[in-house]
């Protein structure tokens, strides 16, 4: 579990065809390794460390988290938000985060807005009803609050902090990004069409 608040920005260092998936070497500047084991959300999704060295974690993103997400873009060199798993104790700054993408959609719009940037995003269908006015979203792990929205697209307005310590600063019209919608929404439907009554 995560709370959207990313810590570091990290280096992708390599990319290999792994046994399980594709494996990856991220460098990723936290102020202590990770153990083997441990989960790390990288742009939003959750993996799992399986070798640590100098800074440096590998984990191997499986087939269908490849095909389900952005990580089977990433290369050499390609910058990435990284968030440690939640400890009992630990501040919740931002939301309920489980690193399980729910859909990988593309930012339609980036517009200055004094010192921040707005950013429009696309809502897919299956989605839309998730996305509440005010609500939280999860986008590449970035805990975010919905600032606008319509029947296509939803808006998150950036503060400067945001922009220059993940890798929202780099956002253009047509990136492709990882969206989870909010934990709470998802089980509340679930829980509404279970108490539906049978047509």
């Amino acid at each position: 579990m995560f709370s959207g608040i990313v810590v570091r920005v990290g280096t992708v260092e390599r990319v290999w065809s792994a046994p399980g998936g594709t494996g990856l070497a991220i460098r990723s500047g936290f102020e202590s390794d990770p153990e083997p084991g441990a989960s790390v959300a990288v742009n939003g999704v959750c993996l799992t460390v399986e070798r640590v060295r100098d800074g440096l974690f590998e984990a191997t993103a499986v087939p269908e988290t490849v095909a389900r997400t952005t990580l089977g873009t990433l290369a050499a060199g390609s910058r990435v938000n990284l968030e440690r798993a939640l400890r009992v104790g630990d501040e919740l700054g931002g939301h309920w985060v489980q690193g399980h993408v729910d859909a990988v959609v593309t930012v339609v719009s980036v517009e200055r807005e004094k010192d921040g940037v707005r950013v429009g995003i696309e809502t897919p269908e299956a989605l839309r009803h998730l996305v509440a006015m005010k609500g939280s979203v999860a986008v590449d792990g970035v805990s975010l609050t919905v600032a606008g929205r319509n029947d296509t697209r939803f808006e998150v307005a950036l503060i400067p902090y945001t922009l220059e310590h993940t890798i929202a600063g780099d956002y253009a019209k047509g990136t492709r990004v990882n969206l989870e919608a909010d934990l709470i929404a998802r089980y509340l439907e679930r829980l509404l069409a279970a108490e539906a009554p049978a047509r």
